[in-house]
């Protein structure tokens, strides 16, 4: 059994990616594979590329940007709620126009 050595927020696709290189997965871990089988959008690589492009271009945090590339929304108003709650920073259309472009390259 795997020991936790680091800790550091993940892409669902990155989890099935880890998740998928062990034999003997205990429940717990089987049903977080099947949730990532059903719900990951993107290949591993590009879900963590595209992470750090949202990070580094917008601003924003990892943790939101984390959020956006596992729901790829493919509307700004879709994208928009992830911006709209809580004391998270306002971000004006423009530039959720230019992150659903961003998206899009991705899908």
């Amino acid at each position: 059994m795997p020991k936790m050595v680091d800790r550091k927020e993940i892409t669902v696709s990155e989890a099935k990616q880890i998740l998928e290189k062990f034999e003997n997965l205990n429940l717990f871990q089987t049903r977080a594979l099947e949730y990532a089988n059903k719900f990951s959008k993107i290949d591993p690589s590009k879900a963590a590329e595209l992470v750090d492009k949202l990070v580094g271009e917008f601003e924003i945090e990892r943790r939101d940007a984390i959020e956006v590339v596992n729901c790829m929304p493919t509307s700004v108003e879709e994208l928009r709620a992830f911006f709209s709650i809580g004391r998270k920073r306002l971000i004006i259309t423009a530039q959720l126009e230019k992150m659903l472009k961003i998206l899009d390259e991705y899908r």
